[in-house]
């Protein structure tokens, strides 16, 4: 199951089975105006609340997070919404913000040389350079116009084209080179699609879907132990991450492993109890129960 082009809307519930989280925490993150209040979600929103679930991972309280939004939103003019337009990660003391290809302290504007060590060297703040900021608006802006040309049915080579120009911009648009991998492995073009997924998990190795459509491109290429190893690995980035399940359910009834793939139908109906994936999920089960008692017998 290759992701496509990001959908309009994700209502509440999609949103809660997706990462896994409770409607009162939703509405916490809304009230802290972490993330706007709505009945649907739009693509943007899902970004910032994944940067939201994995910062709490890291035991980042949510009051914090909403003095790194609004400390970054006045020392970054350009950028809006920084918890969909940037990348936010922390190791549950400082938190990160990587801008114009450096790793910076979220508060302090701090350039972190190691983000794990102690003693942080000399100080900068976050770039002035117009040059710089006009840069990463226009790459936003180029991303932002390739999902409308795959979400309105254009031609593979405008998007391409787009994604492209985004990445002029900026070499590290994660979001960009996973767009352009999937464009390719639609295409059929499978070296430059695995070109394009590694590149996206190097620039951000945090980001789960360029692990698990790496994962998807290794399936279909034959190489089921890789793509296995990159559906476990985007299922550390995000637990609740149903369609990894899914994958490494099918992936273990063709190695035989009946007890596995069991455990991650149960796994993937927890995560998603609804529509038509999960009532293939079901029947896998059913069959794969019935199968077990028969042999018992």
């Amino acid at each position: 199951m290759l992701q496509k082009a990001p959908k309009e809307e994700y209502s509440r519930a999609d949103v809660r089975r997706q990462f896994g989280i409770s409607e009162r925490q939703l509405r916490s993150w809304e009230r802290r105006r972490l993330i706007p209040p709505a009945k649907t979600y739009s693509f943007s929103d899902l970004i910032a609340i994944r940067t939201i679930v994995k910062l709490r991972e890291k035991r980042v309280p949510a009051p914090r997070i909403g003095q790194v939004v609004d400390s970054l939103r006045r020392k970054l003019d350009w950028i809006t919404e920084p918890l969909s337009e940037l990348s936010i990660v922390s190791d549950g003391r400082k938190i990160a913000v990587r801008v114009a290809g450096q790793q910076m302290e979220a508060l302090t504007g701090q350039i972190l040389f190691d983000f794990d060590a102690a003693e942080l060297g000399g100080v900068k703040e976050f770039p002035d350079n117009k040059g710089a900021r006009n840069r990463m608006r226009e790459s936003e802006s180029w991303f932002q116009k390739g999902l409308e040309l795959e979400e309105t049915g254009a031609p593979a080579a405008q998007a391409i084209e787009a994604y492209r120009t985004a990445l002029e911009m900026n070499p590290g648009a994660a979001g960009a080179l996973v767009n352009l991998g999937t464009i390719y492995y639609r295409l059929k073009k499978f070296e430059e699609a695995e070109k394009h997924y590694v590149q996206a998990i190097v620039a951000d190795p945090s980001y789960p879907l360029a692990e698990f459509n790496l994962g998807n491109l290794y399936d279909e290429r034959g190489r089921a132990q890789e793509a296995a190893d990159h559906y476990r690995r985007a299922l550390e980035l995000n637990p609740a991450y149903a369609d990894a399940h899914f994958n490494l359910a099918l992936l273990a009834e063709r190695s035989g492993d009946a007890l596995k793939a069991v455990f991650h139908w149960k796994t993937y109906l927890k995560l998603d109890s609804s529509g038509q994936w999960a009532e293939i999920a079901r029947r896998q089960l059913d069959r794969l129960r019935e199968s077990t008692v028969i042999r018992s017998r």
